[in-house]
C-alpha cells in the first residue's frame, strides 16, 4: 500500500479478440436461477405482501441511491486507466450513459413510499442495513481497488432480475394503491433493453482472464447478496416483528393481515391433520418457489 496514493497500474496484457463474457455470465447466471426465482417466491407471496413491499422499498432505496454515484465513480476509475487500457474507453462511456439513464430512479421509490403514507425524510435519515452496505459495498471497493469492470457483474443480475409485467398487479391487489407502484411498472419496461444492451456490451469488450473473472465474481456475489436482501425484507415485515417507528411507513404494519388464530373448538389432532394437509397443498401450489418464474423487484 503507498501511503503518498495509489500506483500506476501496471499494463494489461491485450487479447487479440473479443471474447464471449456475455454468452458466458448468463451461462452462469442460469445456474443461480432456482435460488433466485425461490426468494423472490417468497418475497412476493399474496400473502402479507403489502407489509413486505413497503420495507421493500425502503430496502432498495438504499441500494438504488448508490447506483449513480457508483458508476460516475467507476467511469473516473476508467477515465484515470488510460489508453493502456483496452477496455477503459468503452466502459467509461457504457457508465456515464447508464448513470444519466438511472438518475432519480432513488426520487421514483421516495414517491412510491409517500404514497403508501411515509415520510420521504425519516428514510433518508435512516441508516441502511449492514446487508445493503454489504450488498453494495464490495462493488465500491472492487472499482476502487481492482478494476471498474467488475461493476458490470452486479448491474447484469440486477437487471436481469427486473420486475415481471404482472407483479405490478399482484401488488396493487394486497391493497397498495396504484399510486405507489411506479418504480415496479417502470423497470418491467425498462429493464429489459438495460439487460440486452449490457451483455452485447460484455461479449465485445477484449476482457483479459483476469478480467473476465472480476465480472463473474462480482456477479456471483451480488446474486448471493440479492437473495439474502429479499430474506432480511421477508424477516423485518413479518407481524411478529416490531418496527421501530420512523424507519418505514407505518402502513407496512396497516395492510398487513391479522395472524390466523387456531379455534379452540377444533380438537388439536383434527389442527394438526388440516396443518399437514396445507403444506402439502403448498408445496404444489402455482405460487411455490419450483413454480415460479422470476419476478425480482429491483
Amino acid at each position: 500500500m503507498s501511503v503518498a496514493g495509489r500506483p500506476a497500474p501496471p499494463p494489461l496484457p491485450l487479447p487479440a479478440v473479443p471474447g464471449a463474457a456475455g454468452t458466458a455470465l448468463r451461462a452462469r447466471l442460469a445456474l443461480t436461477a432456482p435460488a433466485v426465482r425461490g426468494a423472490t417466491a417468497r418475497l412476493w407471496h399474496p400473502t402479507g405482501l403489502a407489509a413486505r413491499y413497503a420495507r421493500y422499498l425502503v430496502v432498495m432505496h438504499g441500494v438504488v441511491r448508490a447506483s449513480v454515484p457508483l458508476m460516475e465513480r467507476a467511469a473516473g476509475r476508467c477515465a484515470g486507466l488510460g489508453p493502456h487500457d483496452p477496455v477503459a474507453g468503452p466502459l467509461e462511456r457504457y457508465f456515464r450513459a447508464h448513470a444519466a439513464e438511472e438518475r432519480c430512479h432513488d426520487d421514483w421509490l421516495l414517491a412510491d413510499l409517500t404514497a403508501l403514507g411515509g415520510t420521504p425524510a425519516a428514510v433518508v435519515a435512516e441508516q441502511p442495513s449492514p446487508s445493503v452496505a454489504r450488498f453494495v459495498g464490495a462493488q465500491y471497493y472492487w472499482v476502487e481497488h481492482h478494476h471498474p469492470v467488475a461493476l458490470l457483474g452486479y448491474i447484469a443480475v440486477l437487471e436481469s432480475n427486473a420486475p415481471a409485467p404482472w407483479l405490478a398487479d399482484r401488488i396493487a391487489a394486497a391493497g397498495v394503491p396504484d399510486a405507489a407502484l411506479r418504480t415496479v411498472r417502470e423497470h418491467a419496461e425498462l429493464d429489459g433493453e438495460h439487460t440486452a444492451a449490457l451483455f452485447t456490451l460484455l461479449d465485445e469488450l477484449p476482457l483479459t482472464p483476469v478480467l473476465g473473472r472480476a465480472v463473474t465474481t462480482s456477479a456471483m456475489h451480488t446474486v448471493e447478496g440479492l437473495t439474502g436482501l429479499f430474506a432480511h425484507i421477508e424477516l423485518v415485515a413479518r407481524p411478529s416483528n416490531h418496527t421501530r417507528e420512523g424507519t418505514y411507513p407505518s402502513c407496512a404494519t396497516r395492510h398487513s393481515k391479522p395472524a390466523i388464530r387456531a379455534n379452540p373448538a377444533v380438537p388439536a389432532a383434527s389442527r394438526t391433520t388440516r396443518s399437514s394437509s396445507s403444506k402439502r397443498t403448498a408445496s404444489t401450489s402455482p405460487d411455490s418457489p419450483t413454480n415460479n418464474a422470476r419476478y425480482c423487484g429491483t
